[in-house]
């Protein structure tokens, strides 16, 4: 919930700043200059994009101010499910592992990690490749380049809704602008008024200005910045996963194969030597 935070920051602060150089705040709600620029964003958005980035957008849009579920105990917790699939191949053969791979949700092994579980995108990930491997039908260069490939593309799928909400962003000024434009041709419209009048109307025309760049900086412009970052996270536990099962085609043990994994998620995330250790012999304990 780290985004209504800083908006509630951001806000705060511009508002105080504009009371206590004795603005009225009720001066600036200005509902129909509301209504133009998100109407503009909106409609803009909605035309610039296909119905799949929309859907992209607003799940994402959604799930940013939960906040991403990938943290330290997380990626414990995938490199705990990857050893113990790992030990349970190296002792009983590939085979063993048929089960778990068509339905990871009756698995006692993936059960064991409900968090990891609910991330649907890793575990089709995961059970995928082991099922290939499984098959046998390829060989781990080609293995390795549908990795990429796949990988590749979840970038750019990450990055389509990032994209959008970014374009949004760099279209708020201008809109603002245009409702800003609208307000003074109504003015001039009104030249006839007296000066305490037209102020009012001059007044609410830059609150469109106002509010375009507000709302572009201040909010829309880091919820894209902080739904590229979730992204960045959830993608980096696939490239562990694919990590840990080319290292153990290489011929790795569990434990060096995990290693390969751990090694390649960011340093202020990815769990110690020491304790994932320590959550191997638990495993093995069990």
């Amino acid at each position: 919930m780290v985004i209504p935070i800083g908006i509630v920051i951001g806000f705060g602060c511009a508002l105080a700043g504009y009371v206590l150089h004795g603005g009225n705040p009720v001066v600036l709600w200005q509902p129909t200059e509301m209504l133009t620029i998100f109407g503009l964003a909106i409609g803009a958005t909605i035309s610039s994009n296909n119905s799949r980035t929309i859907k992209l957008m607003m799940h994402d849009l959604g799930a940013v101010f939960k906040g991403s579920k990938v943290n330290k105990v997380f990626l414990l917790d995938v490199l705990a499910l990857m050893f113990e699939l790992l030990n349970k191949i190296r002792k009983d053969g590939l085979m063993a592992l048929e089960a778990d791979i068509e339905e990871p949700e009756n698995s006692e092994i993936f059960k064991k990690y409900p968090a990891v579980l609910e991330n649907h995108h890793l575990v089709e990930f995961l059970t995928d490749y082991l099922r290939m491997m499984l098959g046998g039908s390829l060989n781990l260069v080609q293995l390795e380049g549908l990795m990429e490939q796949e990988l590749e593309e979840f970038v750019k799928t990450e990055h389509l809704a990032v994209h959008a909400v970014d374009n949004m962003a760099q279209g708020l000024p201008a809109f603002g602008i245009v409702a800003a434009v609208m307000g003074v041709v109504q003015t001039m419209g009104s030249i006839g008024l007296p000066p305490a009048e037209l102020g009012k109307l001059i007044g609410a025309a830059l609150v469109g200005t106002f509010l375009g760049i507000l709302f572009s900086y201040a909010v829309v412009a880091p919820m894209a910045a902080a739904m590229a970052q979730r992204g960045e996270l959830e993608i980096k536990s696939l490239f562990a996963v694919k990590a840990i099962l080319l290292a153990s085609l290489n011929g790795f043990t569990p434990p060096q194969a995990c290693e390969f994994g751990r090694k390649i998620m960011f340093p202020d995330q990815r769990p110690t030597f020491k304790e994932f250790d320590e959550k191997a012999k638990e495993v093995k304990g069990k």
